[in-house]
């Protein structure tokens, strides 16, 4: 859809959402002052224990939260802010939350904090734009979001000025937020299921707030939203173009792993199906490996229960003849032979957990390419955790081979030893490859 069509559709948003809007508006100027979380206020421990305490206890739900990924920059300084963050409605820069007064969340309440965890709303009252999971974080308790708070306190302060975003118009004029709130945003704490375990609460906790695992495993629509229909059910990554797989249907097939297996995955970066790559990998890397155990066992256990019976959204792929498969087939078994047997073997069976499995692989054999194209192209290593201090790393093979050639050997991977995916275009590996980095 053209950046036209797309302004139409806001100006349409608010023209029929006035009304509402109007309506709403002393909910919003309510929301702006109003006590909050039914009046509750922080009270920083006097007693240096208790505030210790509450700065680790913070520190260990901002790595859960994956804070630091988004607040720190390529060579800056932690939490300082500066990271770009391309959108298809201009770029976005994260903010400084170190404690500085100037430039950071030092003048920041506790309150405040809270208010943008659970509505969405800047200390100045601005609606935040959505790339800050507020969606999610808004299910993060108010005794969890002042510990966060607490732990970003005790943090040295870095004076480095937030720099100014360069969204697009009408996108820059953040009251066309109201429609996108009014559409895809419901504020409100996670309530426990209590028809389900408290370990199973506990990993929905997780992977539903401070985890915010949707918004990577959920497709986005045309307005930035998540399509709450077709919830963890997979999608292309906006900008980033990794292919996150469906969670609720066999394309990642969770139902048939273990719970060691999960778990594995999770928090090491390596199991028994599979590793670790693209942004999956600074997920475990920076956030997933220092949760515990009995944290990593509840997200395993929710995950194994989601639903598997939504279907993954169709990806966008080239048409690729019954005549030019069967050469790319054939062409690629010699590659295959000459290049990656030496660790996947020329069974495909691999050596796991170090050289994964691609015989019988889910992430192989997903209706999108995408993710074996890109691997193939750059290779990578699977993050490297406590329990997998030197991961093995698999080559880029870019400089080498051709868009046939790549065409050739995904082929040959993702439809054989039973395998069951489709050829792949050239055009498809030429146009990853084009993508900057």
């Amino acid at each position: 859809m053209s950046r036209k069509i797309l302004f139409i559709v806001w100006i349409v948003l608010i023209i029929a959402g006035g009304v509402v809007t109007a309506a709403l508006l002393g909910r919003f100027r309510f929301d702006r002052q109003a006590p909050l979380a039914n009046g509750q206020t922080f009270v920083m421990p006097s007693d240096p224990a208790k505030r210790a305490e509450l700065i680790q206890r913070g520190e260990y739900l901002a790595r859960a939260g994956d804070c630091i990924a988004c607040h720190t920059a390529r060579g800056g300084q932690p939490f300082a802010g500066g990271l770009a963050m391309p959108t298809p409605f201009g770029t976005l820069y994260t903010p400084n939350i170190t404690p500085d007064h100037e430039t950071g969340i030092g003048a920041w309440s506790a309150g405040d904090f809270y208010r943008a965890m659970h509505a969405g709303r800047g200390k100045d009252g601005r609606f935040l734009y959505p790339a800050f999971p507020f969606p999610s974080y808004t299910k993060v308790t108010r005794a969890d979001s002042d510990a966060i708070y607490t732990y970003l306190h005790s943090l040295a302060p870095v004076h480095q000025p937030n720099r100014p975003n360069e969204m697009q118009f009408p996108f820059s004029f953040r009251p066309l937020l109201i429609g996108w709130r009014l559409l895809f945003f419901s504020k409100g704490e996670f309530k426990p299921d209590p028809a389900q375990s408290a370990e199973w609460n506990r990993g929905a906790y997780l992977v539903e707030g401070l985890g915010h695992c949707s918004m990577c495993h959920t497709s986005i629509n045309l307005l930035g939203g998540e399509n709450k229909n077709a919830s963890f059910s997979g999608g292309l990554i906006p900008l980033q173009n990794w292919y996150a797989p469906s969670l609720t249907s066999s394309e990642a097939g969770l139902g048939d792993w273990t719970l060691e297996d999960i778990a594995g995955f999770l928090k090491i970066g390596v199991s028994q199906r599979g590793a670790v790559f693209g942004p999956m990998s600074e997920v475990v890397h920076n956030s997933l490996q220092y949760l515990s155990d009995a944290d990593i066992r509840a997200m395993s256990v929710y995950l194994k229960a989601l639903p598997q019976n939504k279907e993954p959204p169709e990806p966008a792929q080239y048409k690729v003849s019954k005549s030019l498969g069967v050469t790319l087939r054939v062409d690629g078994k010699k590659i295959y032979i000459q290049l990656c047997a030496v660790c996947h073997e020329e069974n495909g069976l691999g050596r796991p957990p170090h050289w994964p499995p691609l015989a019988n692989n889910q992430s192989i054999q997903m209706r999108s390419a995408v993710n074996p194209i890109r691997m193939v192209l750059e290779g990578g290593y699977p993050p490297s955790t406590a329990g997998n201090p030197r991961p093995y790393g698999m080559p880029p093979f870019a400089q080498l081979l051709s868009d046939q050639e790549i065409a050739a050997v995904v082929t040959y991977i993702r439809t054989s030893w039973n395998n069951h995916g489709t050829p792949v275009s050239p055009q498809q590996v030429n146009d990853l490859r084009s993508i900057p980095h």
